[in-house]
């Protein structure tokens, strides 16, 4: 073999290797690079002390059905009804460490769990209920939000209605805070209901929502407190027949999640999922007004029930007074919150 042919061959095999080495790097470079496999969808668990068809369960299920658009399916949200998690302490209790992963859950038992948010349940407080959502998605809100996250490790997302909350008993009419005097009234687990109550004349009962139909029905307690849809869906009004229209509080309620659970979202599916508890609390809002409104007429076509309708509810606001000045440490909230237009 001459010496050209040798040298040809070796150029050959040299470019030959280059080539296949050029290929080895580029096959691992694009294995590399190839996408990674789709993360499996999150479930999330939210828990709500409501049953189905309730105007909060509705704005449950569009938050849920939101997020699951939005975060194209990523993050999807089962909705829990009727306590199925729990009573609303135990079911706030499970979602600060994680174990339940969203709520919509009511002031009042989150009073239990945070000092400031106390102060939204405190009664008469407010004009009506739009100036309410002026105070709560305004600067009172944002800082009752932190303090959540903060202090008490639930992320707050959205602001839903409630109504307003009234009287009702087993026993009379009531007309004038001298006609609660001696009746055993169930509130919520939380200070300021309990106080609003004894300031009335009437001795508070905590006690689980879930139990009030029995309590009333065996005379465990005299009476209670709520709203229209409430006095219908719990059948309250079939054994609390006397309901007067007070107004006292305007207990507002949230759509929120467990900040261990909001900590393990992304930056961009937290935006969609607050943008989704916003659209969730429309619905909720719009589905509250026509169900309270449904719920008083329903009532009222059963008979039975006396309601009672005050020309003016100046002597009860009279003897809750105290309460603003006895919480010194909400003074500045209060402040802010009067002066809302």
């Amino acid at each position: 073999m001459n010496k050209k042919k040798i040298i040809a061959i070796i150029s050959c095999v040299v470019l030959t290797l280059g080539v296949l080495s050029g290929c080895g790097k580029k096959a691992a470079t694009e294995t590399k690079d190839a996408p990674k496999t789709e993360t499996k969808a999150v479930t999330l668990r939210m828990s709500d002390n409501q049953p189905e068809g309730y105007p909060t369960i509705l704005g449950d299920k569009a938050f849920a059905a939101e997020v699951e658009k939005t975060t194209n399916g990523r993050i999807k949200i089962k909705v829990f009804s009727g306590s199925q998690l729990g009573d609303e302490k135990s079911a706030i209790e499970q979602l600060q460490f994680g174990a339940i992963d969203a709520i919509r859950i009511g002031a009042a038992p989150l009073a239990e769990f945070n000092k400031q948010i106390g102060v939204l349940i405190l009664p008469y407080l407010y004009k009506d209920k739009d100036q309410m959502f002026r105070v709560l998605e305004g600067p009172v809100g944002e800082k009752i939000f932190a303090s959540l996250a903060a202090d008490s490790k639930i992320v707050g997302l959205s602001w839903v209605d409630s109504g307003a909350r009234n009287f009702y008993n087993t026993k009379k009419d009531v007309k004038t805070p001298a006609d609660l005097k001696g009746l055993k009234i169930r509130v919520q687990e939380s200070k300021p209901m309990m106080d609003m109550v004894k300031s009335l004349g009437a001795s508070p009962t905590p006690m689980a929502y879930g139990d009030v139909y029995s309590a009333l029905q065996t005379g465990v307690v005299d009476g209670a407190e709520n709203n229209w849809p409430s006095y219908l869906s719990s059948n309250h009004y079939q054994v609390a027949k006397h309901i007067t229209i007070d107004e006292h509080t305007r207990v507002p309620e949230m759509i929120a999640l467990s900040k261990i659970s909001w900590d393990k979202i992304s930056p961009e599916d937290q935006k969609l999922v607050k943008a989704a508890a916003a659209v969730g609390a429309k619905v909720e809002r719009e589905e509250w007004l026509k169900q309270s409104e449904a719920a008083q007429a329903t009532i009222v076509s059963k008979g039975g029930v006396t309601i009672t309708k005050l020309d003016s509810n100046q002597a009860f606001q009279d003897a809750v007074k105290h309460m603003y000045d006895e919480h010194t440490e909400w003074k500045d909230l209060i402040t802010e919150i009067l002066a809302t237009k």
